[in-house]
């Protein structure tokens, strides 16, 4: 895409935000990223670092066909730079979504992140780490952290199979950023296989590309079971963004 005075423009910055999960391990009635986190809900804490980011021209937010808590924020919202879009019945329906909701000044080589809305932990630095590493790759990664811990494989009965070798392992957290173009033609081969496509890397890795691995904190935790309000509640006070 050109600039006004005819030179080319450098790529945008967009996000998505899936939010149209059910979160049933969390074993409650309400959806996870609705749920209390230090007197705001999760999924503020997620848009509120995404949305006050200089870089980021504006969120995407998909949200499922039923959802009955959005209503409560949506006027907080209110003339930022959200948009939002209709989940799918997968991740990669509802980034495909998320995809085609995006302002209409959006361009092929633009940069699209996809952030879990149950990780309201997410760093500033994380995001200026991930931006800066990747700002001239023609594909794009994702924020990760090298596994640490003594990795076991289970069998059915959870007996252990074997030890795993972490030499080379990470754990894959998000932000995932890739150029819009590729991460579209991405999703879409993932949706059409109906194979379950658990992150935006997956489906790029599937489409023949190797992400880049960016290392980011361990703290981005993804909100998952009861116990994890509590600790990601510890991490935001730790990080100063709870009183």
């Amino acid at each position: 895409m050109q600039t006004h005075s005819g030179s080319p423009r450098s790529p945008a910055y967009w996000a998505i935000v899936p939010a149209a999960g059910r979160g049933q391990r969390m074993g409650s009635e309400t959806p996870k990223q609705y749920l209390d986190l230090g007197g705001r809900m999760v999924l503020e804490h997620t848009l509120d670092t995404l949305l006050s980011h200089p870089r980021i021209g504006a969120v995407v937010l998909v949200l499922a066909t039923d959802d009955a808590h959005w209503p409560v924020l949506q006027d907080r919202y209110q003339g930022k730079n959200l948009f939002r879009a209709q989940g799918g019945r997968e991740r990669c329906d509802s980034v495909l979504n998320g995809l085609a909701s995006l302002p209409g000044e959006s361009s092929p080589d633009d940069w699209i992140l996809v952030h879990d809305a149950a990780r309201p932990c997410l760093r500033q630095e994380d995001i200026d780490r991930l931006l800066d590493q990747l700002a001239h790759d023609p594909v794009g990664g994702l924020l990760a952290v090298p596994v640490r811990d003594t990795m076991k494989r289970a069998d059915p009965d959870r007996g252990v199979r074997e030890t795993v070798n972490r030499e080379g392992l990470w754990h894959a957290l998000t932000p995932q950023m890739f150029r819009l173009d590729i991460l579209r033609t991405a999703m879409q081969a993932g949706c059409e296989r109906k194979e379950p496509v658990t992150d935006e890397a997956s489906a790029v890795e599937h489409a023949g590309y190797r992400p880049r691995l960016v290392e980011g904190h361990g703290d981005n935790i993804k909100i998952t079971y009861p116990d994890d309000l509590a600790l990601a509640e510890y991490i935001l006070r730790r990080q100063g963004r709870l009183d």
